[in-house]
């Protein structure tokens, strides 16, 4: 997620530009740069690729005076990192100068309606409609011309704007993306979290969405979208710089699953629109060749390799193409068999997981095409495969993935709908069904987010045992494999999937009484059987969590404990049920004292075979 500084007062602009940004690294980027303008109202930028080093090596030899500035740390959603796709990013005439921290869904064509316009565009990103859009508007007044340039926007986004027009001034303004503003005195700060300012000030201002804020050195003022002033409270900030970071959350872990619904947000953003074909950038497959497609080979490691196992069942069903899942360093060593009607999607977080690169370099040599879907833009699997799909989930701190993995269950719904659409093996109506129960996933997320007390319960209960078995039937077998993988990698418990028709093949004879066991009912199609495996293990002394969907009461009467998931679409469950077992997974490693973040002979990124 990118990062957002900006300030307005006495003092040198550039140190505290830079040393906000340096408090923002947490968050992950792929380039960073500043605007800054002087006393005598010119605009200065310095823009680079790479760390932050990068640039504060560049301003040494040429340092940008004043006292008025935006800066920003990039995280790639449009555009592979470079110099030019790098924030600031300003006007064709560069008289204004915008930070942004979040997606421009309908960028196209508002760069479209600004082309015809008669302005020139010179990047590949989103943001650069902004300071042009505002630019349009711009009749004397930057608020205004921000207000109107906004209300024709479609997205999410944070925003920092300045302008030689009005030097002494920033405006800023927010949708869905963070941003917070710094008071001290005769100095204003803008920010995307409160470490960028805790050097300067501990009082904030925290932003609703759609609100406005107009800082000079001499005061500041906030607005609503229609115009109207208002008064915000003053919030004294008492976390520790570390704390701060993590938004006030324990661990980096809880904060990213809380940063769920957004990154779902965000990855259907442009894609899923009501009354409009799945439409996907960076895939080029054109309908016959789709149509040509005979079978996919989805090949993963890890927790994403768990969520191909979804995408097998979601593409199969909507697309009726077969898939097969396989283990990426198992993949290449089988010699598996390719034809010129077969597609690889590979997927890996990081896009340089060292096992997934190989399946892929050995497929695209024997000729086959590749889908790669990654959270990173210009990574290694996205430079070299044919066709990219971006999970926009924003970096992951913590080794344990969770945004990263809904957002890939998210990008298999979108391909397995875009396969459905061009072979016509779903009609319109139904893919309206399911494009409308996804953009209802966020707020679903959120309700799952509020149920905290019955897995924190049953994590106190159950944290000092040694093993604990996750069972479901169909694409909740799926869920509880990624479930079982949370609470090993995290808390070291030995815990492991199992199918529920499997357990009279060998698995019940692990249990006994007092064995932990977490089972996944949220199929109604295989519910009445889901309970009667839960009565196997229950009859064996087993003490159960069962999950289910709102309204299947009747577990109750079979488990020790239960928690339900509101009600979508069934194929869509996976997304929020797995986010019940990312929190209990968590509260079982904190209930023991694990660390979190960083658990042991774990990487964030499996670089090396």
């Amino acid at each position: 997620m990118c990062g957002i500084v900006g300030y307005v007062g006495e003092k040198n602009a550039e140190s505290i530009l830079l040393n906000g940004l340096r408090k923002l690294e947490y968050r992950g980027y792929d380039s960073a740069g500043v605007a800054i303008i002087n006393k005598k109202g010119e605009m200065n930028l310095a823009k680079s690729k790479g760390r932050l080093a990068n640039l504060e090596d560049k301003l040494k030899q040429n340092p940008l005076e004043g006292s008025v500035g935006i800066g920003h740390t990039r995280w790639a959603t449009h555009g592979e990192p470079s110099d030019l796709n790098c924030h600031p990013h300003t006007n064709q005439k560069k008289t204004i100068s915008v930070v942004h921290n979040g997606i421009i869904e309908n960028y196209l064509e508002l760069k479209e309606y600004l082309i015809s316009k008669g302005y020139e565009f010179y990047s590949e990103t989103d943001t650069e409609v902004i300071p042009n859009l505002i630019d349009y508007y711009y009749k004397g007044n930057l608020l205004e011309a921000v207000m109107e340039a906004t209300s024709k926007i479609e997205g999410s986004y944070a925003l920092g704007i300045t302008s030689v027009d009005e030097p002494g001034k920033v405006v800023a303004v927010r949708k869905d993306s963070p941003l917070i503003v710094g008071i001290g005195k005769g100095e204003y700060f803008i920010a995307s979290d409160v470490p960028a300012i805790l050097n300067h000030t501990r009082d904030v201002v925290y932003l609703n969405d759609k609100e406005f804020v107009e800082m000079t050195k001499e005061e500041i003022s906030f607005y609503s979208k229609e115009g109207k002033k208002l008064e915000k409270d003053i919030h004294h900030v008492t976390w520790n710089a570390d704390a701060a970071e993590k938004g006030g959350f324990e661990h980096f872990m809880i904060k990213e699953i809380h940063e769920q619904p957004r990154a779902i947000r965000d990855t259907m953003a442009s894609r899923i629109i009501p009354g409009k074909p799945i439409s996907i950038d960076n895939i080029a497959l054109t309908k016959e060749q789709i149509k040509n497609i005979e079978k996919i080979y989805i090949v993963a490691c890890g927790t994403a390799y768990h969520a191909g196992i979804i995408g097998k069942y979601v593409i199969e069903k909507m697309a009726r193409i077969p898939v097969e899942v396989d283990i990426a360093s198992e993949f290449r060593y089988r010699d598996p068999i390719f034809s010129d009607k077969t597609l690889l999607i590979v997927m890996s977080q990081s896009g340089e997981t060292a096992d997934t690169l190989a399946a892929l370099r050995e497929a695209k040599a024997k000729g086959v095409r590749v889908v790669a879907i990654t959270n990173v833009v210009g990574s290694s699997v996205s430079r070299e495969a044919d066709d990219v799909l971006y999970t926009w989930a924003g970096p992951e701190i913590a080794v344990a993935s969770t945004k990263a993995y809904t957002t890939q269950l998210i990008t298999m719904y979108i391909l397995g709908l875009f396969f459905a659409q061009n072979k016509n093996t779903m009609t319109s109506a139904e893919i309206e069904d399911i494009k409308n129960s996804m953009l209802t996933l966020p707020e679903k997320a959120e309700e799952i987010l509020k149920q905290k007390e019955v897995l924190q319960k049953f994590a106190e209960n159950t944290y000092m045992h040694k093993d604990m078995f996750f069972l479901g039937r169909g694409i909740d077998y799926a869920v509880a494999m990624e479930g079982a993988l949370k609470v090993k990698e995290i808390s070291y418990i030995h815990s492991e999937a199992y199918a529920g028709g499997e357990l009279k093949h060998g698995t019940i004879a692990l249990i006994e009484k007092g064995t932990i066991v977490i089972a996944l009912a949220t199929q109604n199609d295989l519910y009445e059987k889901m309970l009667s495996n839960v009565r196997e293990v229950t009859t064996r002394g087993a003490k159960v969590l069962g999950l289910t969907v709102e309204g299947n009461n009747s577990i109750e009467k079979t488990v020790d404990s239960a928690l339900y998931v509101p009600q979508v679409n069934s194929v869509l469950l996976p997304v929020i049920t797995v986010i019940s077992l990312q929190l209990l997974a968590y509260y079982i490693a904190a209930a023991k004292g694990c660390d979190i973040d960083k658990p042991r002979n774990l990487a964030k990124s499996v670089t090396v075979e």
